[in-house]
């Protein structure tokens, strides 16, 4: 998220209620598959929907255009801020919405819930995803699930000898095992949803400010945070939402650590890159991405298509080999032959209730009253700048 974006981003924000409205109005919902309208349109992360460009041997697009007639078209974002304004705006028919988005996607009326009886592979999804909070609401289903993961620290193994076993090496000026200072030499994410790393690391830092759920802040707590986060700004190289810079930055900027993407250092580890990922013993933030249907979505043949077609455990199983995460359909861990054996367990499967899952922060939470999203959305873009 740029500096240019500011106006743009504080809109989003702005727009965050303090209780998600669950009266979110859509056209019909479809009741039978129709003819395929031609395309999909869909807003995606880095790395979501292949079509064997990067990597042949990584394609689920190309014999699903020839089967459906529906052609793929992919607007690529870097942050959930970005595919919430993308969807704001219109134009497209899916969206790949992380628990940061999902629900103000919700309550901004901006998708429609599904009928699953168009999606008959939804069986399949795991349990522990099947009526997950950040896509399910008074009973509806908004998103199908699509993927998750955990945000790792990634880090220089010529730098770090022995893995770090802490987000110290992130947040606080310290001095390297190569006897040079981080400060320059770490990455950051570039997205308010990034206070609850802060929040997260805090929890053991100091328990004396008492959070226990990094998306439900205080004020006190949310001061606390924020002044971390300015320490950091001082050590930030560069602040990453693009995956593909990041990588290029690990390869070619001197960087030593930063929270990453499995996909990232997949991507490095493929190119013998002297690379390698951690779960601090802070803990981590994680993702559970859905895919959710515009509300006035132009083309919903093809995008019902496409939500079957996510499901598949080929698709399923070759997305979490690529991007490094965890399929929503367990039966795509085993047989898949670029994931391997032990794939799953590899990128995480058995540490879901383990990871502190990106939501939207509102005002009315758990604790009474909390810090909401729009105020983390103005704060961070002030710590970007320095502020």
């Amino acid at each position: 998220m740029s500096i240019t974006n500011t106006n743009k981003v504080l809109a989003i924000g702005a727009a965050v209620i303090g209780t998600i409205s669950t009266q979110a109005s859509a056209q019909d919902m479809l009741q039978q598959l129709g003819k395929s309208e031609g395309q999909v349109n869909i807003v995606a992360w880095a790395g979501y929907i292949e079509r064997g460009e990067t990597d042949k041997a990584y394609d689920w697009v190309s014999e699903f255009e020839k089967t459906s007639g529906c052609k793929v078209n992919v607007k690529t974002a870097a942050t959930s801020d970005e595919m919430v304004a993308l969807m704001n705006e219109g134009g497209f028919d899916l969206v790949t919405a992380s628990g940061d988005a999902s629900l103000r996607l919700v309550a901004g009326k901006k998708v429609q819930p599904l009928n699953l009886a168009l999606i008959p592979s939804y069986a399949k999804v795991d349990e522990r995803l099947q009526n997950a909070p950040w896509h399910t609401v008074d009973g509806k289903h908004y998103g199908v699930p699509y993927q998750w993961g955990y945000n790792v620290l990634m880090y220089n193994t010529e730098v770090f000898k022995k893995a770090p076993d802490s987000w110290s090496v992130v947040f606080e000026e310290t001095t390297l095992p190569d006897g040079k200072s981080n400060a320059g030499r770490v990455q950051a994410f570039d997205g308010p949803i990034y206070i609850a790393d802060a929040a997260l690391y805090l929890m053991s830092k100091r328990p004396e400010l008492g959070i226990t759920n990094p998306y439900e802040l205080s004020e006190e707590q949310y001061a606390a945070a924020l002044e971390l986060l300015r320490g950091q700004r001082k050590l930030v190289g560069r602040y990453w939402h693009d995956a593909f810079v990041q990588i290029d930055d690990f390869k070619n900027e001197g960087v030593a650590a930063s929270s990453a993407w499995g996909f990232q250092a997949n991507v490095l580890a493929a190119e013998k890159k002297p690379v390698a990922t951690v779960v601090p013993k802070e803990g981590v933030t994680g993702w559970a991405d859905s895919t959710m249907l515009h509300a006035e979505a132009e083309n919903p043949n093809c995008a019902y298509r496409w939500l079957e077609h996510s499901l598949n455990d080929k698709l399923q199983g070759d997305l979490a080999a690529w991007f490094g995460s965890v399929p929503s359909v367990p039966s795509a861990c085993k047989g898949n032959e670029l994931l391997g054996e032990n794939g799953c367990a590899n990128n995480g499967y058995n540490s879901f209730d383990k990871i502190w899952f990106w939501r939207t922060p509102v005002a009315k939470c758990s604790k009474g009253t909390c810090v909401p999203y729009y105020r983390w959305v103005s704060d961070y873009i002030a710590v970007l700048g320095g502020r």
